[in-house]
């Protein structure tokens, strides 16, 4: 990670976005979470329906420093709008993790702290840090993690909501399902797929060499990611690169837990410290 600083002028007045799942999932993590940020700082507190509610509040937070009460979903959300803004580098996310576990991974991989106190503490008394983004070219962003292709989802059931948020809650509960496939049969080969990559322009794999998989994933900080490709001749092909490009028969993408595509071409570009995160301060 890049080197600390402070989250800003903005620290003690606070714009708490508090997502509907995880006041549902987690009710009491939640009043946790609001009592002690709202003991150590102005916390405007924001109970949004929906990811339109979620947006405006986003964008009204005048000089309030964001602070976002969800799992993974809900950070992305957070982030992806305020680069479509173009806002990213003028200040610095807090995350509250609320929710199941296996929403929550990326989060905590940031270094996120598990559970509402530690977590809250960091968005009072933490340190800014500047993270790399990876950015495609139709504005999609990765914080983390990107695999090629998205491997098949498994059907998916949640429980039954009406109103405002039933429809909010059904995309949740895909993207869910989408996160956890079924996975393969042991007696099933690994696919093959034939798809095209190269890094800063430099080829590294072509149509006539059918690929298991590829993988690229940001380093944190240094402007780079890591770029690994599995062939399906048991060779693994690895490099570090500021832009990756993709391309093939129409095939889907998995970035960070979020599934795209169909597409038959798409770059990536390493933004070199996009996007600041409160972390606990060293040491």
């Amino acid at each position: 990670m890049s080197a600390a600083e402070p989250p800003g002028d903005g620290d003690h007045q606070l714009l708490v976005l508090i997502d509907p799942l995880a006041r549902r999932y987690d009710g009491e993590s939640v009043r946790i979470a609001k009592d002690v940020l709202s003991a150590g700082a102005h916390a405007k507190i924001c109970l949004p329906d929906g990811p339109d509610e979620f947006a405006r509040a986003l964008s009204r937070r005048g000089g309030r420093r964001p602070v976002v009460v969800g799992d993974d979903h809900a950070l992305l959300r957070a982030v992806a709008q305020l680069h479509r803004e173009r806002e990213l580098a003028d200040g610095v996310l807090s995350l509250i993790p609320v929710g199941a576990a296996h929403t929550l991974e990326l989060a905590h991989a940031l270094g996120v702290p598990r559970g509402a106190v530690a977590a809250a503490r960091t968005a009072l008394d933490g340190t800014a840090r500047r993270l790399d983004l990876l950015v495609d070219d139709s504005d999609g962003v990765v914080l983390g993690d990107l695999r090629i292709p998205a491997l098949t989802p498994a059907p998916g059931a949640g429980a039954h909501h009406s109103g405002v948020t039933a429809v909010w809650d059904t995309c949740r509960t895909l993207m869910a399902a989408l996160v956890r496939p079924a996975p393969p049969s042991p007696s099933s080969p690994p696919r093959a797929h034939r798809l095209r990559v190269e890094t800063d322009g430099v080829l590294l794999n072509d149509l006539d060499r059918p690929v298991e998989g590829v993988s690229v994933t940001t380093q944190g900080d240094g402007g780079l990611a890591d770029v690994v490709i599995h062939t399906s001749s048991g060779k693994t092909v690895t490099a570090e690169a500021k832009a990756v490009t993709v391309s093939g028969p129409d095939f889907r993408y998995r970035a960070d837990i979020q599934v795209a595509g169909p597409v038959r071409t798409r770059t990536w570009t390493v933004r070199a410290g996009a996007w600041g995160l409160v972390l606990p301060a060293a040491g």
